[in-house]
């Protein structure tokens, strides 16, 4: 339904060559007026500015900075540039939307070259700005004017989004899947592409347990907690679940990871058989297989024991490890890496030297309790990193997520990077053009309601590897990733998400487009 209605106005949206062969050169019969902001959320402000603009000439154009360009606040917009143009467009007074890829108007001023540009008053409040000065010039050098509209309605965007951000996820995921000449039915196409797909996962094994307690209360004489004992659950972790999680996709898996000699081991290998991974491990008595165990009281993790040994594998291993990269068929490679002996500077060169050619190449750095550099993974086909591990990688707490994306490619040197957001979905970064207006993917999280974060990011990796290879999209990897994660978000545990928990969360969104 809302794509065919959104159709009805694209045809405003031009480039400044289109607009150029519409409006024809100056000086021109009908007068034009252009109008030049973010607009992130449209307020009334914004309209009364726009029929003010209207009212002095007969063609209004309207120019919105695009995404790259937004510094105000990390995750600004909140409206993606494709949504904010067709939101403009809609509007009857407005004839054409124009976004704009500089970071300012000048150059846009001075090919358009409309009679009058439209500035609002608060621009002349406290005199007026050098940017506005600079646009000033641009129009006098071929006989422009500025018109200042009526500053008597004044709203702040930033102000209104900060008391509420809008939640536009759906209209943002319909807007997106039209640029691309996708739907609902593309995206359940590319999970049956999935099945049959060959992936070798390569990485640091953790069992996660969560022992299940009672709080008891404390000890009288000194600072000590005590709890009654209910029981343990464990589940297959680290990049063992990755493996489970392609698996379950349709993928066939194989395996490689070094696990200690213990009962723990003996419950990895069982499990992993039981969902069909292949499994060639590396057995080191040397060390313990890795575990974390979160004690649980009441919904609270009051505290969490680690058994590992995190010192970087020994060369027979690593021996070991190349000799199944290099020797096992395969049509993608994925590197895990949670920074527990199996990848480190010494090894990850070794390891990358190993992967077969024309395999694609993946990789995710793991940096929550370790030291980890997803930037160590050089000329990947897809990394796929959270923002906190990105900021880790670059010494960047500052930058917004857009020019921490772009940085953070440009570092790797990778295809693709889905930079993972957590409850504000992901970012995908496609182009070393970081200028470009179809550079960046944004998709917000599907996540209804949440029982367990956990193992998310491990989901998106899986299914949007398995589309990426399947279908060659990275618009449907982005998509499908981040409804994998959804379903991931929803379930307790990190447990593997199966292809049909995928169909009914593309069901569900289809319905909420359609207002079912």
């Amino acid at each position: 339904m809302i794509p065919s209605l959104t159709q009805k106005y694209r045809h405003k949206i031009k480039t400044v060559d289109e607009l150029l062969a519409a409006i024809g050169p100056r000086p021109r019969k009908r007068k034009v007026i252009m109008c030049h902001g973010v607009f992130d959320v449209v307020h009334p402000g914004h309209l009364r500015h726009l029929i003010y603009a209207k009212s002095k000439a007969d063609i209004l154009v309207a120019s919105i900075t695009a995404d790259i360009h937004i510094s105000k606040g990390h995750y600004r917009p909140h409206v993606p540039q494709d949504l904010r143009a067709l939101n403009l467009a809609a509007f009857e007074i407005v004839d054409y939307v124009v976004i704009d890829p500089e970071a300012t108007p000048l150059k846009n001023l001075a090919r358009i070259q409309p009679d009058y540009f439209a500035k609002g008053y608060e621009y002349t409040a406290s005199g007026i700005p050098q940017k506005t000065h600079e646009e000033a010039e641009v129009l006098r050098s071929y006989g422009g004017e500025i018109i200042f509209t009526p500053g008597d309605i004044v709203y702040s965007s930033s102000k209104l989004i900060d008391l509420a951000p809008p939640t536009l996820k759906v209209e943002k995921l319909l807007t997106f899947m039209e640029s691309e000449d996708l739907n609902f039915d593309s995206l359940r196409k590319a999970l049956d592409q999935a099945r049959g797909r060959r992936v070798h996962v390569v990485g640091d094994t953790i069992v996660d347990s969560y022992t299940q307690t009672t709080l008891i209360g404390g000890q009288t004489k000194t600072p000590t907690m005590s709890v009654l004992y209910e029981g343990r659950d464990d589940y297959i972790g680290g990049a063992a679940i990755v493996a489970q999680h392609l698996r379950a996709a349709g993928a066939e898996v194989t395996f490689s990871t070094v696990l200690g000699d213990d009962a723990l081991k003996d419950f990895v290998l069982k499990g992993l058989e039981k969902s069909g991974v292949i499994c060639r491990p590396v057995i080191d008595a040397t060390r313990p297989t890795t575990n974390k165990n979160a004690i649980v009281a009441g919904g609270y993790r009051l505290l969490k024991v680690d058994t590992l040994d995190s010192r970087s594998i020994s060369d027979d291993i690593l021996v070991d490890l190349c000799e199944a990269v290099a020797n096992t068929p395969c049509e993608a490679v994925v590197y895990s890496d949670f920074r527990h002996g199996i990848f480190n500077r010494r090894t990850i060169p070794r390891l990358i030297a190993a992967i077969p050619e024309g395999a694609c190449k993946v990789a995710d750095s793991q940096v929550a309790s370790r030291w980890g550099n997803i930037t160590d993974f050089k000329h990947f086909d897809l990394i796929t990193p959270n923002e906190r591990e990105a900021r880790f990688a670059l010494g960047d707490q500052d930058s917004g997520i857009r020019p921490l994306a772009s940085t953070l490619y440009d570092a790797a040197k990778c295809k693709t990077l889905i930079l993972k957001l957590g409850e504000k979905g992901v970012l995908t970064c496609l182009s070393a053009n970081h200028e470009s207006l179809d550079s960046f993917i944004v998709v917000d999280s599907f996540v209804d309601r949440v029982v367990d974060a956990v193992g998310a990011g491990d989901a998106l990796l899986a299914y949007g590897l398995l589309a990426k290879i399947g279908t060659g999209s990275d618009a449907i990897a982005t998509i499908l990733g981040s409804m994998a994660a959804a379903c991931e978000c929803e379930f307790d545990g990190n447990v593997p998400v199966r292809p049909d928990d995928v169909r009914r969360k593309i069901d569900e969104v289809e319905r909420q487009a359609n207002y079912a």
